[in-house]
């Protein structure tokens, strides 16, 4: 798949949402809509373009990171002011960083439209016709899901919407939101197959969507759907990684524990976040460096802290001359850079195979364990939280009434840097587990001093002015703003 969604003799007509480019959009490419669409091939080709704007820096090549510079996890580094305001939380609608993505999503959401709307006529295989429109129902999913968890709900735009070239409409409730969702995601998992082989090994299967669908079910607090779904993840073909450090080698990325990612091709379209998220020195930016807050998290001798952190002391091969370098404080503001994003050629430089993992099936045995203690009480989410915490300690590091706060702590250091942690203190908080308040203002340091968190306003980002000005004024601000 990292091949085939890059090369893409596509053009598709799409636009970006809430802008005034609609009618100045002009075809990519040498095709157009009228040469277009004749059969299977044309079909996936639409498809593999869903996934071409991931990789876009000002996407998750690293503007979509940003969003969790608020958590407790890493310190923004770099040289943005808008970061700083971010991590703050004294950003305005204004923020530059709020408005990098939000395009993207759009440009997916409408790329899935097309699909929608003219896939369906075209003469070809069923079974193959059906995978393309499950991958456009999945991905317009997404692209809504990732739009929820920073801003609460945006405009829906339909493919009636799409056909009439009628953009401009108004915010629905967050429900209303979740609703379109949970539809798109359901329509996906009955249509998409449950693994690929081959050069399709990274596309979406049921499995990534019956994994979202646990994560969105879990985030309404719907337990028993988030058992239901969590659970076809675990009982079908998406083991755990035999390691740890597998979801994050370039050999092992695409495993089956890996249910969604950024892919990502060396010399052909790869993804900045590495770059953003490794030492200067060795061919990186200084951005998101971990704190020693989440350093201390994790228990004596637990591999998935050298899996996850570059640490004072660590070996590096880096390739080339450069060879084997020894990590030092003093690469690093905090001390400390992650190791999940980056890996370097034999030959030197940084390899842009490396993909960014989006969901893995751990982080759903997680969501499983915590939908049963929340559902049934401590220990009722022994099984899934210790099958993720012994592949990493061991047998006989397997606990026995696990309540909440194992969990937090289990999905702290499983999942850290992998852009969950601050949706998942907000979501702790709206449940009443966690005080965020309280937890924002306990001083972790330099690096990552007391804030203000403000509540409901901090619960979702601001909607940048600048769409609300484009749509003039039929989109709202969200509350606080």
């Amino acid at each position: 798949m990292k091949k085939s969604i890059f090369l893409l003799s596509i053009s598709l007509l799409v636009f970006a949402a809430c802008s005034d480019d609609y009618l100045d959009t002009t075809p990519n490419g040498q095709a157009t809509s009228a040469q277009f669409w004749r059969n299977g091939d044309d079909a996936v080709s639409a498809a593999n373009a869903l996934y071409e704007p991931m990789i876009d820096e000002e996407f998750y090549g690293h503007s979509e990171q940003t969003f969790e510079i608020c958590s407790d996890d890493f310190y923004r580094a770099g040289d943005h002011g808008e970061d700083q305001a971010i991590e703050d939380f004294t950003f305005d609608a204004d923020n530059s960083q709020l408005r990098h993505s939000y395009k993207f999503k759009y440009e997916i959401i409408n790329r899935a439209h097309a699909i929608l709307i003219n896939v369906p006529d075209i003469e070809m295989d069923q079974n193959l016709k059906n995978q393309v429109l499950g991958e456009a129902y999945f991905m317009r999913g997404f692209a809504r899901w990732r739009q929820h968890v920073i801003y609460g709900s945006l405009p829906i735009i339909t493919e009636e919407n799409y056909i009439n070239n009628e953009f401009n409409q108004p915010k629905p409730t967050v429900a209303e939101f979740q609703a379109a969702i949970e539809a798109d995601w359901l329509m996906a998992a009955d249509l998409l197959p449950a693994n690929y082989s081959g050069a399709d090994v990274g596309r979406p299967t049921s499995g990534t969507v019956n994994g979202f669908l646990a994560k969105f079910y879990l985030y309404v607090d719907d337990f028993d759907n988030a058992i239901t779904y969590g659970e076809k993840v675990l009982n079908g073909p998406y083991p755990l990684a035999e390691s740890f450090a597998d979801n994050f080698t370039i050999a092992t990325e695409n495993n089956p524990e890996v249910l969604f990612a950024v892919q990502s091709l060396d010399n052909w379209k790869t993804q900045d976040y590495m770059i953003y998220t490794t030492p200067r020195p060795w061919g990186g930016w200084d951005f998101h460096e971990p704190i020693q807050d989440l350093v201390d998290e994790y228990e004596t001798d637990d591999p998935r802290l050298d899996a996850s952190i570059f640490k004072p002391g660590d070996m590096v091969d880096i390739g080339g001359d450069d060879g084997v370098q020894e990590y030092t404080a003093d690469l690093s503001s905090t001390g400390y850079h992650f190791r999940k994003f980056a890996s370097w050629r034999d030959s030197g430089g940084l390899n842009g195979d490396q993909n960014i993992p989006i969901l893995r099936s751990a982080d759903v045995y997680l969501l499983v364990a915590e939908a049963k203690i929340r559902r049934d009480g401590a220990g009722a989410g022994d099984t899934e939280l210790n099958a993720v915490r012994t592949r990493a300690l061991g047998e006989g590091a397997a606990i026995s009434g696990a309540d909440m706060d194992d969990l937090i702590h289990e999905r702290r250091v499983e999942l850290a840097g992998e852009n969950q942690r601050f949706a998942d203190l907000k979501r702790w908080d709206k449940a009443g587990i966690i005080d965020l308040v309280a937890h924002f203002q306990i001083d972790r340091g330099q690096f990552k001093p007391s804030r203000t968190f403000m509540k409901p306003k901090h619960y979702y980002f601001a909607v940048p002015q600048r769409e609300i000005d484009l749509s003039n004024g039929v989109i709202e601000q969200n509350e606080g703003y």
